[in-house]
């Protein structure tokens, strides 16, 4: 049976030049970057080719980057870091209630060490309104936290506006760009971005490694404590593969950025036409415009997600929902029940499709054929 991965957004598979340049790294250097002999120099010299890589996709400078475990290790260090570093300034922290739960779980941890932590509300399109985001605003505010683009409807921030809002204000700006990164065009200049959470295997790079830009004037206490790696920002030996891997992946995001965009939306609309013509009931969750390229969240009225999943996965199509699904039981998404509320019949019939760069047209009409079939089946 073919196969069909539509679950980019969770993971992406690594790209062959990535796995090339990791294993051409795995098998010719092994030094520590630490080390001052020759092996250590050119594990070094793997590292900063990538910080100086990475610096440049979203116009920081090499010293800002802080290699990370990942996005959930960027988005820790960056609220935990903040908000010891700056408590002093006042102890309020706002954020949205669609954030990852690497943002959510840390704000609620930081609630239970004294910070006050403002959510903030999202209209059904996924988007915050910008005038509650003042009005939340105040003098003790030391963080802000908003994500880029949403990993499970698709929808964009008004990150440049906000960038524009804090500009004289105290707090530091956060956003966590794992889903963005690679798909948008980010300047944290232009957007005036204090600190910003990336993950390598979001854009075809191996699991384990991120980064978070740190912008120079913002003072960061660490959260892992060793040696001096990242300018003493980041304990621990750096895992140089993974870094040489990612390194590759961005180049590559950087070349394909355009048309990779351009596809995915016509991806999007092969998709919904196909379902159109094969009589389909959806509605879209977000908005097509104002949303990542890859992400489609849909709603099937008279549908449930489990025996959706189910079905499209035994079908071969492999798709997700925001919900987390157990033996017998659903927690719905909290994205979706921010967008729609609690009594939402979409937290129970949403599904998430998101493409890659080894999508095709192809895989695309049959993911949506065999969609409209189950359906069908499941209404009956």
């Amino acid at each position: 049976m073919e196969r069909i991965y539509l679950d980019h957004a969770a993971t992406t598979p690594m790209h062959p030049r990535v796995t090339g340049r990791m294993l051409e790294v795995m098998n010719s250097t092994f030094g520590n970057p630490s080390s001052i002999h020759s092996y250590g120099r050119e594990a070094r010299h793997h590292i900063d080719l990538a910080r100086a890589a990475l610096a440049r996709s979203i116009g920081a400078k090499e010293s800002e980057i802080i290699f990370t475990g990942g996005g959930t290790e960027a988005d820790n260090m960056a609220l935990f870091g903040v908000a010891e570093s700056y408590q002093h300034n006042g102890r309020h922290i706002i954020t949205t209630q669609i954030e990852h739960h690497a943002v959510l779980h840390a704000c609620k941890k930081l609630e239970k060490m004294g910070f006050e932590v403002t959510y903030l509300p999202v209209d059904e399109t996924g988007r915050i309104s910008f005038s509650e985001l003042q009005t939340a605003l105040r003098d003790d505010t030391i963080l802000v936290s908003v994500m880029y683009g949403n990993n499970e409807v698709g929808t964009i921030q008004p990150i440049t506006e906000i960038g524009q809002l804090l500009k004289n204000h105290q707090a530091i700006f956060h956003t966590d760009a794992v889903q963005a990164y690679g798909m948008e065009i980010i300047d944290v200049n232009e957007s005036l971005i204090d600190l910003l959470s990336v993950s390598a295997h979001k854009i075809n790079g191996p699991k384990g490694t991120g980064f978070l830009f740190s912008r120079s004037t913002v003072k960061m206490a660490p959260r892992l404590f060793g040696g001096d790696q990242e300018r003493k920002r980041r304990a621990g030996t750096e895992n140089v593969a993974a870094i040489a891997g990612f390194h590759e992946a961005v180049l590559i995001a950087g070349e394909e950025r355009a048309a990779k965009r351009e596809r995915f939306i016509g991806f999007k609309e092969v998709f919904l036409q196909k379902l159109r013509e094969l009589d389909v009931e959806f509605e879209i969750n977000g908005l097509l415009e104002f949303s990542l390229p890859h992400v489609l969240n849909l709603s099937f009225p008279g549908t449930s997600v489990e025996p959706m999943l189910v079905n499209l996965d035994l079908a071969g199509i492999a798709v997700s929902s925001g919900s987390a699904c157990t033996a017998g039981s659903i927690e719905p998404s909290h994205v979706l029940v921010a967008m729609f509320g609690k009594q939402s019949e979409r937290l129970i019939n949403s599904i998430r499709f998101s493409f890659g760069f080894n999508t095709t047209s192809e895989e695309v009409i049959k993911a949506a054929e065999e969609t409209a079939r189950i359906v069908s089946r499941l209404k009956k």
